[in-house]
């Protein structure tokens, strides 16, 4: 896990835990508030999409594990790929361009593996429920549809919703864990 988040040229320290909480209560804070606004828009008839591809964002810039970049190395162990030419002038202006990162930046050792089954079972587990939530929804729907008739939304709005929950749990949940657990780390050099 780093111990430093660069956005936009600042580095900003997350070697103490309550910073990595700090991170991930904003991070969820958000895409709620998203997710609220995109409802708002147009019930996520098509902004639905944009929850999505928000959790990659947040996984690129903020989280890492499935994807490059963020505090946590990449789940697959797989370095970044090699490019040959120079950094875009965009990535440098906004200051994005990060030299290649050594094998041990992204290599995962025993530790961390345990580390990242144990948060994905957790995070499995959180999923599970969801699961079951979208079940029993389901199955009221289908079986006795007058239960569902004082909700003010349907029951496919609602259906919907919670499957958009699950995914954006699915791709945001384990890292989270991670940051959320992970003792204060030692100030390095």
């Amino acid at each position: 896990m780093k111990a430093e988040l660069v956005l936009m040229g600042k580095r900003v320290d997350m070697a103490p835990r309550a910073s990595r909480r700090a991170l991930v209560i904003f991070i969820y804070a958000g895409l709620a508030a998203l997710m609220a606004a995109l409802w708002f828009a147009d019930r996520w008839h098509a902004s639905g999409y944009y929850m999505i591809f928000a959790s990659l964002f947040v996984n690129w810039l903020f989280l890492g594990g499935y994807a490059a970049g963020g505090l946590i190395k990449p789940f697959s162990g797989k370095g970044p790929r090699r490019v040959p030419q120079p950094p875009s002038p965009l990535a440098l202006g906004l200051r994005l361009y990060n030299p290649l990162p050594e094998d041990r930046d992204y290599r995962n050792d025993e530790r961390e593996l345990r580390q990242r089954d144990r948060a994905h079972y957790l995070a499995y587990q959180a999923l599970a429920l969801c699961l079951v939530a979208v079940w029993m929804l389901t199955s009221l729907q289908r079986n006795v549809p007058r239960l569902l008739s004082f909700v003010p939304v349907s029951a496919d709005q609602l259906l919907y919703a919670l499957v958009l929950i699950a995914v954006v749990t699915s791709l945001t949940l384990p890292q989270a864990i991670l940051l959320w657990t992970e003792p204060d780390m030692e100030e390095s050099e």
